[in-house]
């Protein structure tokens, strides 16, 4: 069992950064980490309306500093940030899909990483076929059979079945993180928490 799970959807910029410091958490402690992925969307509108809200009536200063704050993040983590997409927000369904095919693979992590940087990196409607077909080619994935896949009743049942057991477990968005099955964290602000339970748990 690992260590920690991180239930996580692509169209969100916060799980953007969080993925990438979790894998070098990973390199600095070695900590064993289960990606879950869910849709962000559906946790919404089940328990968390307020996300939507705020999007119809954004406050001007808190929008301003929010593009600051994602800007800095990217700078410190070295990776690219386009802070406000064409389309946004995105359909991830389909690319969610495709991860609940591949959890618990060796194929899961590039193809998320291609997933965040098309999106956030490169301003790619992740919801289209192509740009899904060259994220699949970039991630050493057959198209072919991610399509099948993520058509596949299985994986679309997986995909409700993680957003619901996150609900259930208390998390209202992406990315939430679980150290010892039970223990909750909520945002990429976290890993210092995150870290300090891992190793807590060690002991």
């Amino acid at each position: 069992m690992a260590e920690m799970e991180c239930f996580f959807d692509c169209s969100s910029p916060w799980t953007y950064f969080a993925f990438h410091n979790l894998l070098e958490l990973r390199k600095e402690v070695g900590v064993t980490i289960a990606f879950r992925p869910h849709l962000v969307g559906g946790v919404f509108n089940a328990v968390n309306p307020s996300v939507h809200n705020s999007r119809e009536k954004p406050v001007a200063a808190k929008a301003a500093y929010n593009k600051k704050d994602q800007t800095d993040w990217a700078r410190f983590l070295g990776i690219r940030m386009h802070y406000r997409p064409t389309v946004f927000p995105v359909n991830s369904v389909k690319a969610m899909r495709g991860c609940c095919w591949l959890e618990g693979t060796d194929k899961l992590e590039p193809f998320a990483l291609a997933t965040f940087d098309a999106y956030w990196g490169d301003d790619k409607d992740i919801s289209k076929d192509d740009v899904l077909t060259s994220i699949c080619q970039k991630a050493g994935i057959d198209p072919t059979a991610f399509f099948a896949a993520i058509n596949d009743q299985a994986n679309k049942d997986k995909l409700r079945d993680n957003t619901q057991e996150l609900i259930d477990r208390g998390g209202f968005g992406s990315p939430t993180m679980f150290v010892g099955g039970d223990d909750m964290y909520f945002g990429n602000d976290r890993m210092p928490l995150i870290r300090d339970a891992v190793l807590r748990r060690r002991k």
